[in-house]
């Protein structure tokens, strides 16, 4: 089993930046890919940013160049840099982590609210 804990997000004024951090524990030998998901009222979850183990990273367009996915391994986190945001990016942010046999695990979720 692996929990993921969320801190971060908040209020935001268009322009401004946040970050998300999120802490693994438990089994974290088993994890593999980790990333951020965000969902919106009324719209379905969507992927935002992955890093692999190694490092190797993936966005999803509209918040590429303003959104920066990182990873410290030694200590089980992940991390979201929002810069430049969006009342688009307005949504409830999910940490998840991809444990052996590609099962998922999500964190409880944390708002993030950028105001125009």
């Amino acid at each position: 089993q692996v929990q993921l804990v969320e801190s971060g997000g908040g209020l935001v004024q268009a322009g401004g930046s946040l970050r998300l951090s999120c802490a693994a524990s438990g089994s974290t030998f088993s994890i593999s890919r980790m990333g951020w998901h965000r969902q919106a009222p009324g719209k379905q979850r969507e992927l935002v940013a992955t890093i692999s183990s190694g490092g190797t990273t993936n966005y999803r367009d509209s918040v590429k160049d303003r959104f920066t996915i990182s990873r410290d391994n030694a200590k089980n986190t992940v991390r979201l840099q929002m810069n430049n945001l969006k009342s688009e990016d307005t949504a409830v942010y999910y940490c998840h982590a991809l444990g052996s046999g590609f099962r998922n695990y999500w964190g409880q979720g944390t708002q993030v609210t950028v105001s125009s």
